[in-house]
């Protein structure tokens, strides 16, 4: 029998992009290792937002699946609290890991750690090391980070563990193009982009019915945080947009107090805020929407990235407000049809391209076709398999 140790910080039933594009993967990877292998997945309880509580097994079992949630301390996303979690489950995944033998180690990674973790998981198994890379952390760091104590006491911790972590995987996945030529540097790993997708659910999707609101309603869902920086742009675009458009925000995180204040500020009625809901929920609001709405903040790091948000949101036949710059804009610009696309945080841009458009809907088929989850997965399944000895 061969057994793989699949490491993810988010998964099922949580709400994230980590969660969405792992959890569809643990199983096709599992129905591809066949009954008479064994794939063990150690990941954490739910936990992506404080205002979102939903209660999961500790242990559970699917077939060939064994999945291990880890209890992580509470945290609101900060900086602090993002590492005594980490450390909570890098003691647990040890503890866990004791009673196994891996023959290969994976690990999905945003944060740098979990891939980290892998790392050493796979040195302790004496295994090959695949790993899947959703963010640059040490370069968005650098952006993110406001003092510069902070920058040089961290900086430099971040680039050893990077390095160490980067130069010894048989095989790295980048989610996105743009973070090829950062990793031009690590020679050693074989590389994949497998991107994001479109899950199941938003495929044959039902033609929009929303055009005829007289405001137009303008959703966006996912992480409020400084990343984002819907603080920049959503409120100032808000104001000169009244009685003809509002926007509703659904999630959580860092920047959402920094938002609230701004629309409390401006005393704005066309700006709602929505604690994360369930997905099924989601869909309900993606329904009465007439656009979606994508943003980044204005840093150099997110120039390299590739929001998973895009390929959920252009599977509907909806017009899409796109805030981004670098690889996203591109490759919006590419694949993406029927879109407003402005630099990040300029809101004269925005205002002035989405007065002036001309409201229009249409299904995407050649992108929906082109990037089915399924078909990702499928690939990038046969991808990891290969590395088992």
């Amino acid at each position: 029998m061969k057994r793989i140790l699949y490491l993810s910080f988010y998964f099922e039933p949580d709400l994230c992009a980590g969660s969405f594009r792992n959890t569809p993967l643990v199983k096709e990877l599992a129905r591809q290792l066949g009954p008479s292998n064994e794939l063990v997945v150690i990941t954490t309880m739910p936990n992506r937002y404080n205002t979102f509580k939903i209660i999961a097994p500790r242990y559970e079992e699917m077939g060939n699946i064994k999945i291990h949630r880890i209890a992580i301390p509470e945290h609101k996303s900060g900086f602090l609290d993002q590492i005594f979690s980490f450390y909570a489950f890098y003691k647990a995944v040890h503890e866990i890991s004791r009673k196994y033998k891996y023959d290969l180690v994976f690990a999905s990674s945003s944060r740098l750690f979990t891939a980290y973790l892998g790392h050493k998981m796979a040195r302790e198994a004496k295994s090959p090391l695949y790993l899947d890379i959703r963010d640059i952390f040490a370069d968005t760091m650098k952006d993110v980070l406001k003092s510069k104590a902070l920058k040089i006491v961290i900086l430099p911790l971040l680039r050893l563990i990077e390095n160490r972590t980067f130069s010894t995987a048989n095989h790295i996945n980048l989610i996105s193009g743009g973070f090829a030529p950062y990793f031009e540097k690590y020679t050693q790993p074989a590389y994949t982009y497998f991107s994001n997708g479109i899950d199941e659910e938003f495929v044959d999707l039902e033609k929009s019915n929303a055009a005829n609101n007289v405001i137009k309603r303008i959703i966006y869902a996912g992480n409020i945080g400084e990343g984002q920086g819907l603080h920049t742009i959503v409120p100032q675009a808000a104001k000169q947009l009244e009685g003809k458009f509002e926007f509703c925000i659904i999630g959580d995180g860092g920047a959402r107090g920094e938002l609230q204040e701004l629309i409390d500020k401006m005393q704005l009625s066309n700006v709602k805020l929505i604690n994360p809901v369930k997905r099924t929920e989601l869909l309900a609001y993606y329904k009465n929407a007439d656009f979606f709405f994508l943003h980044l903040n204005d840093y150099e790091a997110f120039k390299k990235v590739l929001p998973s948000k895009i390929f959920e949101l252009a599977a509907y036949d909806k017009p899409i407000l796109a805030g981004v710059g670098g690889f996203a804009k591109q490759f919006i610009q590419q694949n993406v049809s029927n879109t407003i696309v402005f630099d990040p945080c300029d809101v004269n841009s925005f205002v002035s391209q989405l007065l002036k458009y001309e409201y229009a809907t249409g299904f995407r088929t050649g992108f929906i076709q082109k990037f089915r989850r399924s078909n990702i997965n499928a690939e990038m399944s046969s991808s990891i398999v290969t590395y088992l000895p």
